[in-house]
């Protein structure tokens, strides 16, 4: 239900385009991206423009060359996007984030148990076609095996 608090939080005036994170957003994902490696040159690109430039493919269904000027480079945006892929870090992100909101609705941080439909089981279930179509067609060469054994004279009768 939207409630006044809702429609504020989900208010995305004001920033440049609707898929950057909010500074209450970022506060959330900014601890959990991993820090610069030791080492090298220092990491010169700001990481809040990095996951801009992410959400805003992710948003738009853009390609990555198609990435507006204003964010970081695509080829920087994808690299980050590639390792932290790579890394486990944007599965771990999702997963402090999903548990995050599960506690603030009252929830247990997992769920303790799933419904699985038996219909949508059954559709997912790979190769169903094809096992169907294998009995068909098994079916129907026997039954033209049969005839043609029946058509067939016999070794015996030729002798």
């Amino acid at each position: 239900m939207w409630t006044p608090d809702h429609r504020l939080a989900a208010d995305r005036r004001g920033l440049r385009y609707p898929s950057d994170l909010t500074d209450a957003e970022w506060a959330l994902i900014a601890p959990l991206i991993p820090p610069a490696k030791r080492g090298g040159r220092k990491r010169t690109v700001v990481v809040r423009e990095v996951v801009n430039a992410i959400f805003y493919v992710l948003a738009t269904g853009c390609q990555w060359k198609a990435l507006p000027k204003d964010l970081p480079p695509k080829s920087t945006a994808h690299s980050y996007f590639m390792l932290w892929d790579w890394s486990g870090t944007l599965e771990h992100i999702h997963d402090v984030l999903y548990a995050a909101v599960r506690e603030a609705a009252g929830r247990e941080a997992s769920p303790s148990a799933a419904i699985i439909d038996s219909q949508t089981a059954k559709a997912a279930q790979k190769g169903a076609q094809r096992l169907i179509r294998r009995g068909s067609t098994r079916e129907k060469r026997l039954r033209a095996a049969s005839v043609m054994c029946s058509s067939t004279p016999s070794v015996s009768s030729l002798a």
